[in-house]
């Protein structure tokens, strides 16, 4: 069944439609990060500021290769690490400078990088590589309220503006993924 529904979704998010998955904390709203109308249109349902931006999630790291192919070496280990040590330390997204400007501004938002985040939950997995790369996420939730931790809760905030919910369970964890801007170090949001 897991698989059938990834090809579901996979199949709704070519056509450009907004879909809800699980996560390892909280439900998330998704789309195909290169077609700017699904965006804009997840961005409207969630009543979020494009300013503000979204994550890329991605089931393996090789999916970011384009953005991150600039990276030095050391750097893109240390990224690789990151994300490799997530079962410890719980889920990590990263703010990783777009240096040569190829993420569209309708994901970055007023930032100069993009967040990025490997996930481990296995429905993020099978979505992105059902999905052929990386999708939007942000958390399943009308701006200023608190995120969706059940598919009920999801389906009561949006109703029929999905294209489709990925049926499944959250990962466990208690808190969304803390964020770490990888320029610096610094801890943007803890977990």
């Amino acid at each position: 069944m897991e698989k059938l529904a990834a090809r579901i979704a996979a199949y709704r998010l070519m056509r450009g439609g907004v879909i809800a998955y699980p996560t390892e904390a909280v439900w998330g709203l998704g789309c195909d990060p290169e077609n700017e109308q699904a965006c804009l249109e997840l961005l409207q349902i969630k009543q979020r500021p494009i300013q503000k931006g979204m994550i890329l999630i991605a089931g393996c790291i090789e999916d970011f290769e384009t953005i991150l192919a600039v990276l030095p070496p050391d750097q893109y280990r240390r990224l690789e690490l990151g994300w490799q040590q997530q079962h410890k330390t719980g889920a990590v997204t990263f703010l990783v400078p777009d240096i040569l400007d190829q993420v569209p501004y309708w994901i970055k938002g007023s930032h100069s990088s993009v967040a990025l985040r490997v996930s481990d939950h296995p429905v993020v997995r099978s979505l992105c590589k059902e999905f052929g790369g990386p999708l939007v996420s942000t958390s399943a939730n009308k701006s200023g309220k608190l995120p969706a931790r059940s598919k009920v809760i999801v389906e009561k905030y949006f109703g029929s503006q999905l294209d489709f919910i990925v049926p499944g369970q959250l990962g466990g964890a208690s808190n969304p993924s803390k964020i770490i801007d990888f320029s610096t170090g610094q801890l943007v949001r803890a977990s």
